[in-house]
């Protein structure tokens, strides 16, 4: 997605999972382009016992027949694992996916190069017209089984979301520096960082957070990075010293706001419910 500016709204080194019939598929923005785990995508179409010995097989096979052109194409990204932890997994990008799956013979090589073509169609198609982006999350969430109301919150959020990436890239904020900034605000926002926030929720790091909010952590989400945004722009902010500044006094008035709410009900806006698996493909609110 883009603004006026061009700039992807999605930050360096953000994780996406995308299924291909059942399968879970890694990938991390890398140098502006998607670049997928190359163990899921083995996994997924090969369906070996063991997908890391079989594409270990398979990429000494390719770099014996091909030199090392392809092998330069692969690199190795961080990326969550089952056990919680983050590690080096190869990766590479859509072209390079599709010319290492013409070597693995599947019938489901066929469907996924048409998954894969799909996506990556989708995201160009993004980057060109924020609208579709806003439309394909909206289709997404619904056959997910979300409700309209909370449909609505999360498109909001995603909107001020996009523009506080934004605001940053053309204020020097720089890869990393977008995770630590995002969690200065929901530090002062929540009281508690994103990790903690995973935890009290019993998600994994490999979830989207903001997927499993509620209408209100999302409205409070929201209110922290549209504060930032604006007070970046007040203050002219440049870099990442005065870009945390300014995310900490964003999150404060977030906060603010939320412990107000928080002693006119007495109840707590962070909330252990989420969006899990209830039954087959079906999800709903659950605490």
């Amino acid at each position: 997605m883009t603004n006026g500016s061009h700039l992807p709204a999605v930050a360096e080194g953000q994780l996406e999972i995308s299924a291909f019939k059942g399968k879970e598929i890694r990938k991390v923005l890398h140098d502006g382009e998607w670049h997928f785990s190359l163990v899921d995508v083995i996994a997924a179409v090969a369906e070996p016992q063991s997908p890391r010995r079989y594409w270990s097989h398979l990429k000494s096979k390719l770099a014996a027949e091909g030199g090392n052109e392809l092998s330069d194409k692969i690199g190795q990204l961080k990326m969550p694992t089952p056990d919680g932890k983050e590690r080096f997994t190869d990766a590479a990008d859509t072209e390079t996916v599709f010319r290492i799956i013409q070597s693995i013979p599947s019938k489901k090589a066929e469907p996924f190069k048409r998954w894969l073509a799909k996506v990556g169609y989708e995201r160009i198609l993004e980057f060109q017209n924020p609208d579709i982006a806003i439309k394909r999350a909206v289709l997404d969430y619904k056959i997910r089984g979300y409700s309209d109301e909370w449909i609505q919150s999360r498109v909001r959020s995603i909107l001020v979301r996009n523009e506080l990436t934004s605001e940053w890239a053309r204020r020097g904020v720089e890869g990393g520096e977008y995770g630590v900034l995002t969690n200065v605000i929901h530090e002062e926002t929540f009281g508690l960082g994103v990790g903690f926030h995973l935890d009290y929720k019993g998600l994994k790091k490999s979830h989207n957070l903001r997927d499993h909010m509620t209408d209100l952590e999302l409205l409070f989400t929201a209110l922290g990075e549209k504060s930032t945004a604006n007070i970046a722009v007040a203050t002219d902010a440049q870099g990442f010293h005065q870009n945390k500044d300014a995310a900490t006094e964003g999150g404060k008035v977030a906060g603010g706001a939320r412990r107000n709410l928080e002693q006119k009900t007495n109840k707590r806006v962070v909330s252990r419910s989420n969006y899990l698996p209830d039954k087959g493909d079906q999800r709903r609110l659950k605490s």
